[in-house]
């Protein structure tokens, strides 16, 4: 029964980016802590349109970073299926979950905040229900960037046209992916710039050809680096991947989990004649990085 469930206070959206609007309602339910609630986030096993139209946008944040992000701001997670859900009016997502499963004594949400079969609650909607049960609604404000909503949509957008700095000013931190180094043809070792490769996870926002000013963390300790990011112009490949030179790290990194982080995209793609012009253009490439990454504010 409710009464026997702890009171939440419960943030409210979609927060597949976890965006300097998503933090806005976040914030909010972790207000509440003070007051004896628990701040609760609610999220889905999966991004909405995978069940209504069969496709998922492109990731942005990859789940487990979100849930170290989420762990590290003190909220708590709690997960539900959007099969299960979908198909609730809005009076019903309310009733059952937010007050029989969660307990809700307070609910954060944005304006834009839609529930409910079809989309069909709003907001105002949410903010009506609350107040016949005695639950408190907050609508948070918009959070705009240059004069506009934020919103994963535009990130998104920022992130395939290389404009990362737009991207990270959004998300209100720097975009990043973690996964496997795999081996590759070694050709960077040769040259004196050794590389660790990674392919992008499934469905995942790939930002646009090019080399990028980048950090790269390994073992918790952060690393300027140059990351390229395509086919390898200049040799014969498969797949777009990731490419990274970590400047100041000698160390076997394959087989491991490393997160590469982006920070300006310098350059596009080029095909070089040779090793030798290619080098040159590395070690190029290295110092504007170091350059850019010397003023990331800390």
């Amino acid at each position: 029964m409710v009464q026997n469930k702890p009171a939440t206070a419960v943030a409210l959206g979609s927060f597949d980016g976890l965006h300097k609007g998503h933090k806005e309602v976040i914030t909010c339910a972790l207000s509440y802590k003070e007051r004896g609630l628990i701040p609760v986030i609610l999220l889905f096993d999966s991004h909405p349109l995978l069940s209504l139209v069969g496709k998922a946008p492109d990731e942005i944040l990859q789940n487990e970073i979100r849930a170290e992000m989420l762990g590290e701001m003190g909220i708590k997670s709690e997960y539900i299926s959007f099969d299960d859900i979908k198909n609730l009016s809005p009076e019903e997502f309310f009733d059952n979950i937010l007050i029989e499963k969660l307990n809700a004594k307070a609910v954060c949400c944005g304006k834009n905040y839609r529930f409910g079969k079809n989309g069909a609650g709003t907001s105002e909607v949410i903010h009506t229900l609350c107040e016949k049960v005695g639950t408190e609604c907050k609508i948070c404000p918009d959070v705009t960037y240059k004069n506009e909503l934020i919103s994963s949509t535009r990130i998104r957008e920022a992130i395939k046209n290389g404009n990362i700095p737009e991207a990270n000013e959004m998300l209100g931190y720097e975009f990043c992916y973690r996964s496997e180094v795999v081996h590759g043809f070694e050709r960077g070792r040769l040259m004196g710039y050794p590389t660790i490769n990674q392919y992008f996870p499934d469905g995942f926002t790939v930002p646009q050809n090019g080399v990028y000013a980048s950090v790269t963390v390994v073992d918790g300790k952060e690393y300027p680096s140059v990351t390229n990011i395509g086919l390898r112009p200049s040799f014969e490949c498969e797949g777009i991947n990731s490419e990274t030179n970590i400047m100041g790290f000698n160390g076997d990194l394959y087989g491991r989990i490393i997160e590469v982080k982006l920070l300006e995209y310098i350059r596009g793609e080029m095909k070089f004649d040779s090793l030798d012009a290619l080098g040159a253009q590395i070690k190029s490439d290295s110092a504007k990085s170091l350059e850019i990454s010397g003023k990331r504010a800390k």
